[in-house]
């Protein structure tokens, strides 16, 4: 007679799984977030549809937004501009909890493990790092390079062995720091150049480029073989020709590799740099409408697409990474931001400002396949960048 409760407890708790609704058991690989900017808050999204779940609200300022995944791929992890650090809930589609942890912050990652969140401030100048799972603030690393004197940090990526690796804007340095007791970080610093504004790590996490802003040139420093520290490549490469003005800064994260070529845009010129991602020199120019800021290569590697700074800010360009040559060009919207490949390749989601809408286009075909509207919207992440290195 005892087991007659017992069973029919389980019957209902069988019960209860078949009733489940089926949005409540579906998986994250297809999940992404839309910045919306003016508004404070995020859509939800997933691109097997191309359609909107929910919205979330209450971010704060996401003027400079950026976003992690964790390597579940459940929670994303929103750096506003205000120093709030958010960690939404992807299939509860709310906030899990929310911090404010600088004055200004404009990104962050999280570590090789998935346990450390940290985040890269102009105000204080530095880094912190946070536990994955509850936000708590384990340690930080002031970004002062000399006595009272404190720097932006830019470029902030995880690398192998709990590292990150990060530029310093006045101090014109990139820091190594190394995480493996959290509590008690560890700091290398190398020498790179005037003004480094912004950085990215390789695929295989080598080496870290560090755009220059105060020098034509990039610093590029082997994570596998730092002793011999910063050297500079593609030096010189507007030299003995006027200067244009410059009205965005490049995006270093979104540079490519592709095809054993690195692909870059040209600060406050109308060109894509091409280098060999061996010896680093240059190879090849591509002309282009405008000043590049997004420099983003499809995940095959046979397309690069470049949307460009105001006033060409409308535009969007795709290249052909074998002829070397751009062969599309069309307007997707006013003011596009941001694009984001599907993990595949086979769609591209682009955010225009202006037009309050994101449009999802066909990698091959050049063809608009949907159309999400949105407020303002800016980036656009999705959560295989949680698999990663340097995202």
């Amino acid at each position: 007679m005892r087991l007659r409760p017992l069973l029919l407890a389980s019957l209902a708790a069988l019960a209860g799984c078949a009733t489940t609704p089926p949005e409540a058991l579906r998986g994250t690989g297809d999940l992404g977030v839309v910045i919306e900017r003016a508004a404070g808050r995020v859509q939800i999204v997933e691109h097997s549809r191309n359609t909107r779940l929910a919205t979330v609200a209450g971010l704060g300022d996401l003027s400079h937004a950026h976003v992690t995944f964790s390597r579940d791929g459940r929670f994303a992890y929103v750096f506003g501009r205000d120093g709030g650090l958010t960690k939404v809930d992807l299939l509860a589609r709310r906030i899990d909890k929310r911090i404010i942890q600088a004055g200004n912050s404009i990104g962050g990652s999280i570590s090789q493990d998935g346990r450390l969140i940290v985040a890269q401030n102009y105000e204080p100048g530095g880094i912190k790092a946070f536990d994955a799972d509850t936000l708590e603030l384990l340690s930080e690393v002031p970004a002062e390079y000399a006595p009272g004197q404190f720097s932006k940090v830019v470029g902030l990526a995880d690398v192998s062995g709990q590292r990150f690796v990060y530029a310093l804007f006045e101090a014109g340095e990139i820091w190594v720091t190394d995480f493996s007791d959290p509590r008690h970080p560890t700091t290398t610093r190398y020498p790179a150049g005037k003004q480094p504004y912004d950085g990215l790590v390789t695929p295989d996490g080598r080496y870290f480029l560090a755009g220059l802003f105060g020098e034509d040139g990039i610093s590029l420093l082997d994570l596998w073989q730092p002793a011999g520290g910063a050297r500079k490549i593609l030096a010189g490469y507007g030299r003995g020709e006027q200067k244009l003005p410059v009205f965005k800064m490049p995006h270093l994260r979104g540079w490519s590799l592709a095809g054993g070529l690195a692909w870059l845009p040209a600060i406050g010129r109308h060109e894509v740099l091409v280098a060999d991602a061996r010896s680093w020199q240059e190879t090849a120019r591509v002309p282009v409408k405008g000043q590049p800021v997004f420099v983003m290569a499809r995940p095959d590697g046979r397309q690069v697409w470049v949307n460009f700074a105001f006033p060409d800010n409308e535009w969007v360009q795709v290249i052909d990474t074998v002829d070397k040559r751009v062969v599309h060009t069309f307007s997707p919207g006013k003011a596009v931001l941001h694009m984001e490949f599907e993990p595949r390749g086979e769609e591209v989601w682009l955010s225009a400002r202006d037009s309050n809408r994101v449009t999802v286009v066909n990698t091959t075909t050049f063809a608009t396949r949907s159309e999400l509207p949105a407020d303002a919207p800016s980036g656009i992440f999705f959560t295989a960048r949680g698999q990663r290195i340097g995202f």
